[in-house]
């Protein structure tokens, strides 16, 4: 794999760095036709994002060459590394003209050059790790409400919050208006607890199309990460959700990008008693009342299919013109409730996590045939 990133968008690419770098601790790449796309996961499988960047992006994008029986090659590297390269995002617009990125799979080395001015070369060989797909299972036109809105809009309101609140409780109320509230714990006493709520007028979104009273608890930190992004690239920020518990899909739209944000929800009492509604590929049962405490982890298999399409210019990046060239829940230990305290992701609460699809390739050892995952990913090997 072989891509060249010029001018602006090298910046476009150090804040998706910088975004991706809140959810987890390793950053997954993975070339395709339809572009490069570049994503994370936290070790609770509570939050996944991906970037897509399409063709158009790059000054020059080369994804290699895939035999009949095998896909492309894919890796994933330690999000420090690579986001040492592109650490100062100022540094980045005044002095980078050129991005050059390198995928070497014979010597295992994913090279990252910066071109400078007055000749200067930055050169970052880092090492990587061959990976499975990663993917999360979910369906935006399985969710009931929908809102849009600008990005800046939403970032005004979280800037209330201070920079520790954990949880936001996103809700609607009547005549489409739209709240924030920091998320109370129910054992917390009323007279020592600080709450901050604001409402939001319908006019005020691009688009409103939700469930009368329903509402949803997720993390704000991820959610804080993306609207840094989405700010500073001026593009309007489409919220789909449904009851709480489910999965809540945060999405950027662009003609050469292509962005997902998804997080877990805080179940309620009277909800996680039902079954909840179908949102994606994988149908599984609702777990137990006896993990209600605990941060549940699915897998799933699920194989993504990526077309490439060209559409009209994009009114925010500038574009280059490319040279030719079914699985079972799985209950924690005990043990294992402690360790899976991650920042922005507080245990002990009613979070129920994600479902990721882990896809082995046919040309690699594993099996390919079935989407049965027999062995889940170990984040944890070095």
């Amino acid at each position: 794999m072989k891509c060249v990133i010029a001018g602006g968008n090298v910046k476009v690419l150090g804040r998706a760095v910088h975004s991706l770098s809140r959810i987890g601790d390793e950053l997954y790449l993975e070339p395709t036709e339809s572009g490069l796309s570049l994503r994370a996961v936290n070790s609770s499988r509570s939050a996944f994002a991906a970037f897509l960047f399409a063709p158009l992006f790059f000054q020059l994008y080369e994804p290699g060459s895939a035999g009949p029986d095998t896909e492309l090659f894919r890796c994933k590297v330690h999000m420090k590394s690579f986001l040492g390269v592109f650490r100062s995002l100022p540094s980045l617009e005044k002095s980078v003209g050129k991005c050059l990125i390198l995928l070497k799979p014979r010597a295992s080395r994913l090279v990252l050059q910066l071109h400078c001015k007055h000749g200067v070369t930055k050169t970052h060989n880092l090492a990587f790790q061959e990976c499975e797909r990663l993917q999360a299972v979910f369906d935006t036109q399985r969710c009931a409400s929908r809102l849009c809105a600008p990005a800046r809009l939403l970032a005004e309101a979280v800037v209330h919050f201070p920079p520790t609140l954990a949880e936001v409780t996103l809700g609607t109320g009547t005549g489409g208006r739209i709240s924030l509230r920091n998320y109370v714990e129910d054992e917390a006493e009323p007279s020592k607890t600080m709450v901050t709520e604001l409402w939001l007028a319908e006019d005020e979104f691009q688009s409103v199309a939700v469930a009368p009273g329903s509402h949803i608890t997720f993390c704000l930190k991820e959610f804080r990460g993306l609207l840094s992004f989405a700010e500073a690239s001026n593009l309007p920020l489409t919220i789909h959700f449904d009851e709480p518990g489910r999965p809540v899909i945060f999405t950027l739209d662009d003609t050469v990008l292509e962005v997902h944000l998804v997080l877990a929800t805080l179940s309620d009492l009277d909800s996680s008693s039902q079954c909840p509604s179908t949102n994606g590929v994988s149908h599984l049962p609702a777990p137990p009342d006896d993990f209600g405490d605990d941060l549940e982890s699915y897998m799933a298999a699920m194989e993504t299919s990526e077309g490439c399409s060209e559409g009209p210019p994009s009114p925010t990046f500038p574009l280059r013109t490319p040279q030719p060239a079914k699985s079972k829940p799985q209950q924690q230990e005990e043990e294992e409730e402690e360790e899976g305290a991650v920042p922005g992701t507080p245990p002990h609460k009613k979070f129920r996590s994600l479902f990721f699809g882990s896809v082995m390739t046919p040309g690699r050892p594993g099996p390919a045939t079935t989407q049965e995952v027999l062995a889940e990913d170990s984040d944890g090997e070095s």
